[in-house]
């Protein structure tokens, strides 16, 4: 997935995302994680990460929503975000649980000019 040069000022400039799992009975749950991204997928750990529940969702669903955004301005309104729709895979290296997240498609809104549709696999409108 390629990402465009305003998406990626967009993800370097920030360091908090939200992440959306789902169980396998399709129970949803969303929380913010750090995250670090290095040109193709996008990684977070944390304190005790294998006992919490995203990791667990993931291990049973690997379809994962990432989003970051914020707010330019209130008035007038301004908010930015990029959501990346993917696969996630719970990794351990040295000891270390970690996620990566695959992006398999993208949407971005309000970085430079306008709105940008959905980009990869599948079409959403709205």
């Amino acid at each position: 997935m390629k990402f465009t040069e305003e998406e990626l000022l967009f993800i370097a400039g920030n360091q908090i995302a939200r992440v959306a799992t789902a169980s396998r009975e399709g129970q949803p749950h969303v929380v913010p994680v750090a995250y670090e991204f290095d040109g193709r997928a996008f990684y977070f750990g944390g304190w005790s990460l294998s006992t919490s529940l995203k990791f667990r969702n993931i291990l049973g669903n690997e379809k994962v929503a990432l989003v970051i955004d914020d707010v330019v301005s209130v008035r007038p309104w301004r908010p930015r975000g990029l959501e990346v729709r993917g696969t996630a895979k719970a990794l351990n290296e040295g000891g270390r649980d970690y996620v990566m997240i695959v992006p398999t498609s993208k949407r971005s809104w309000g970085l430079g000019q306008g709105l940008r549709g959905w980009a990869g696999a599948g079409s959403r409108s709205g």
